[in-house]
């Protein structure tokens, strides 16, 4: 267990960096669809001689990096074998970027955020499929704070240090930004502090080692951090729990040809039939993979649109 000092230390610098660049909380980007001449175009980039083009994947990071790296592996390594072409990991560290990636046609498929989805809709981001998780396509958004804290709910946070996640994170800033609008607050005025740990489970043990008051973090994120990590348990207690909302899902990027797009689908929708595809899975304690529909995360964009004004977070 990382004693409490190496957390604090680890934290403070990323409270201190984030106020740096952001001013405590910084604005989420709007997405703008870019003008494509199709009258010029250029040729793309070929492979050299006998090299197979591969699958680039970029994973936004709801965990931190070492977690990424372990948990995922299976999964990608399972693609590079079905698809029968390497796989290569793009990471960044905000879901903005990631998007950006997508948009630019710089990767070919990514596992994002449910407002990254919302968000990157305008520039012809397309549904491939969802995680299901203990039978359910929905998750939850969890407010939490330190075990021993007097706070019983997010009214007692005001004047209190929040660490919220990436800066369109649904769970991690947008979702805990319109239960302030609810009560007629504001982030930079409600809280004393806010900062960004850019991964929820970053964010939970910022709590758990009082760096932060409070976090509002993925209900699925939280589960796996305290299956890895059982102390945590007592370390940390839900206040508040969200509605269900549409599962973060596995996306194409407007470029992606129409038949990579199909073998990607296809392979995923029957990897929980194959033993190794359940492996996979299983690491991530995904059930299996399923069709989802824009409908699906009506509710999230209900609740993106009702902040759309404080966080500038275009639909």
């Amino acid at each position: 267990m990382v004693k409490k000092t190496r957390w604090i230390a680890y934290f403070s610098v990323l409270l201190l960096g984030g106020m740096a660049l952001s001013g405590c909380v910084s604005p989420l980007p709007a997405y703008g669809a870019p003008y494509i001449n199709l009258d010029n175009r250029a040729p793309l980039p070929q492979a050299k001689s006998g090299e197979i083009k591969p699958l680039k994947v970029a994973i936004a990071a709801v965990i931190s990096p070492q977690g990424l790296a372990e948990s995922y592996a299976p999964l990608l390594e399972y693609l590079e074998s079905a698809l029968g072409r390497p796989v290569e990991v793009v990471q960044r560290r905000t879901y903005s970027e990631i998007n950006d990636l997508l948009v630019a046609g710089e990767v070919d498929v990514a596992f994002v955020c449910t407002s990254s989805y919302l968000a990157g809709r305008q520039f012809g981001l397309q549904l491939l499929a969802a995680p299901q998780v203990d039978g359910k396509v929905t998750y939850r958004a969890k407010v939490i704070v330190s075990a021993g804290s007097l706070v019983q709910s997010m009214e007692d946070l005001r004047g209190k240090v929040f660490a919220f996640t990436d800066p369109i994170s649904f769970t991690g800033r947008v979702y805990p930004t319109y239960l302030l609008q609810q009560m007629g607050e504001r982030p930079e005025t409600f809280f004393a502090r806010t900062f960004f740990t850019y991964s929820h489970d970053d964010a939970i043990y910022a709590v758990a080692h009082g760096v932060a008051d409070g976090a509002s973090v993925d209900a699925l994120v939280l589960d796996f951090a305290l299956k890895r990590d059982p102390e945590l348990a007592s370390r940390i207690r839900v206040i508040h729990t969200s509605e269900p909302f549409g599962m973060p899902p596995v996306v194409v990027g407007p470029h992606i040809s129409p038949h990579l797009k199909v073998e990607l689908q296809e392979i995923m929708l029957s990897m929980h039939l194959d033993p190794a595809g359940q492996r996979a899975l299983d690491v991530l304690d995904y059930d299996r993979f399923v069709m989802v529909q824009d409908q699906d995360y009506r509710t999230a964009e209900v609740v993106a649109s009702a902040v759309e004004s404080i966080l500038d977070v275009k639909q």
